[in-house]
């Protein structure tokens, strides 16, 4: 039986839109290629519901509503004033406060935080929880920086950034290079400067100081429960799977240890140095020692476990070279590419889920969608943070804390009810399997309505 393409390209009712979004916003690649994907799923929308395109709703969508940038100067240890920016853009608030992580790295610039921000009020949308988009963070590198010099980084950019949050505004989580030592520094001089304790503004919190459990393997889990259901609908799951994830960070290390406990076998991870492969399977408990106690490159891996392993340096090869059933990028944006993808294809993957925000290029999720392998977009299969990070916001606003295994389940249904979500819009609108598409249905459909109801603001 000859399969139904997935693949769709924009509606011609659209492509003002998005001519507008270039046009507006040059040398922003990584904001482009978000807002194209969205549009791209949409004209099965407007050619159903063609009242979506009245009062310039989707427009409204592609503009944030607020984008800050700001100066961030620190000390560094030798007493010289360095300087880096800062950036927050408050991408879209009709579901609720914006929310969304804060990235420290060199490669952070205003398209890449839009890109963030405009994919995280689509993701933040399919939980289902009354929280907005938003994203921020800064061109500072915490890599090589003392402890001291990066609680001054922090500290200095709080000054700026506190001043635009709040509970009921605006609710920063991490990201990557901002983890629960950053975050306590944070949100220590945020209740310095503002003199309230408000535990709500910000998660990924310390639990010692209102922060949730299951926050921190949140991500990671999520991944693999969407990708088990995904599985699931096919009749198959991670036993006795071979299992490829990218990343060594909080979302790799988590997605390893559950897909580990559901069956499969992980026999390779990364970090940017490189990637390691290990036969026999990823010894976790040696991944989380090389990088959450010694903060050290995954390359030790193999001189602390010599026997059955090799590690492969960036540029000599991908991640994606290793044969797998499936793949989870887990590390950064446009990480896996058609070459990738057509490599992973023909190794024989049967699934893959995005552990990181859009790792994919267009061209290889294209290339999975022909070749009918299951493909969870990262604003579905990596919305388990953000849904946490709710989870959290109620915690602290009922003055309260819930076990490990209550926030489990609510992230396990969570994560099954946007597997459904998805999948149920997909069918609706006559791509059945087509996650990419009834993610980004379903995320639009529900801020539409929403901002609808709130008028022309």
């Amino acid at each position: 039986m000859e399969r139904k393409s997935q693949v769709v390209s924009i509606d011609e009712k659209l492509v003002p839109i998005l001519s507008e979004v270039l046009r507006r916003n040059p040398a922003e690649a990584e904001f482009h290629q978000a807002v194209r994907e969205v549009l791209e799923s949409l004209g099965h929308v407007v050619a159903k519901h063609p009242d979506y395109l009245a009062d310039a709703l989707i427009e409204r969508i592609c503009e944030p509503e607020r984008q800050i940038i700001f100066r961030v100067p620190w000390v560094d240890d030798q007493g010289q004033v360095r300087i880096n920016r800062g950036f927050r853009v408050q991408f879209n608030s009709a579901l609720g406060p914006y929310k969304g992580g804060l990235r420290f790295h060199p490669s952070v610039n205003l398209g890449i935080i839009k890109f963030l921000g405009f994919e995280q009020i689509f993701k933040n949308a399919l939980t289902g929880l009354p929280i907005g988009g938003g994203k921020g963070g800064s061109d500072f590198d915490p890599k090589g920086k003392s402890d001291g010099e990066i609680m001054r980084f922090c500290q200095s950019f709080m000054i700026e950034l506190s001043r635009h949050l709040g509970e009921h505004t605006d609710v920063p989580a991490g990201d990557i290079g901002v983890g629960g030592r950053e975050i306590g520094w944070m949100f220590g001089q945020y209740k310095r400067l503002t003199n309230r304790f408000e535990a709500g503004v910000f998660t990924g919190k310390g639990l010692s100081y209102g922060g949730s459990l299951v926050r921190k393997e949140a991500t990671g889990y999520g991944t693999v429960y969407f990708t088990s259901a995904m599985l699931a609908t096919k009749g198959a799951d991670f036993e006795g799977r071979r299992v490829t994830i990218s990343g060594s960070g909080n979302v790799a290390i988590y997605a390893m240890e559950k897909a580990i406990k559901r069956g499969g076998k992980v026999v390779a991870c990364s970090d940017s140095a490189g990637y390691i492969v290990d036969e026999a399977g990823i010894d976790l408990d040696l991944v989380k020692e090389i990088k959450e106690v010694r903060r050290s490159r995954i390359s030790d891996y193999v001189e602390l476990k010599p026997k059955g392993t090799h590690f492969v340096p960036t540029g000599k090869g991908s991640i994606w070279d290793v044969a797998c059933d499936v793949a989870l990028p887990c590390a950064t944006q446009n990480e896996l590419s058609g070459r990738d993808a057509a490599t992973l294809i023909g190794n024989g993957v049967i699934a893959v889920a995005e552990g990181a925000n859009m790792p994919s290029t267009p061209e290889a999720v294209r290339a999975f969608q022909e070749a009918g392998v299951l493909f969870g977009p990262g604003k579905a299969a990596n919305a388990g943070g953000v849904a946490t990070s709710a989870l959290e916001m109620q915690q602290n606003a009922s003055r309260d804390s819930w076990t490990f295994e209550a926030t489990r389940e609510r992230l396990a249904g969570i994560m099954s009810g946007i597997h459904d979500r998805c999948a149920e819009m997909a069918r609706e609108y006559g791509v059945a399997n087509n996650y990419v598409l009834g993610a980004n249905i379903a995320g639009f459909i529900r801020v539409a309505e929403a901002m609808r109801a709130h008028g022309v603001i």
